[in-house]
């Protein structure tokens, strides 16, 4: 009868150590990685140069939700309980929506929103109260801050 042929050896303890360090280096690279880009992005968006295009795309971003939700009131009688709810809106409203705070009253008869997000950071908008005229918008709903 033939003999069996041998098992292989077991990996030494060598070899699943350099792996372990192998993977902890890795691990280590990514969350250097991950810190970096944050801090790159905070300094950014703190020096200000963003500024202009967060305003740009802010104005844009509030001015297309006050659309959707009027729309959205004409048609439905009331404002949406959340931006979730407005039907008939494009991937670019999508995407613009996702920037947006907003707060309706209970019977759904007002309104208040705000952009969170321009472009990167958080724009600075004001507009003249008529530019709210014929609106839902009402800023005593706006949340206190914690």
């Amino acid at each position: 009868m033939s003999q069996p042929p041998p098992l292989p050896p077991e990996p030494r303890s060598s070899s699943k150590s350099a792996a372990k360090i192998i993977i902890t280096i890795f691990a280590c690279v990514v969350v250097l990685g991950a810190v970096a880009i944050f801090l790159v992005i905070h300094y950014v968006t703190a020096s200000g140069i963003t500024r202009p295009f967060d305003d740009q795309f802010g104005d844009q971003h509030l001015k297309t939700t006050v659309a959707l939700l009027e729309l959205h009131k004409i048609r439905c009688g009331r404002y949406p309980q959340s931006l979730r709810d407005l039907r008939f809106t494009g991937q670019w409203d999508q995407l613009w929506l996702d920037g947006m705070r907003y707060v309706v009253s209970p019977d759904g008869s007002k309104y208040y929103v705000e952009v969170e997000r321009g472009w990167i950071g958080k724009p600075v908008l004001s507009y003249p109260s008529e530019f709210w005229q014929g609106t839902g918008y009402s800023p005593a709903l706006k949340p206190r801050r914690r």
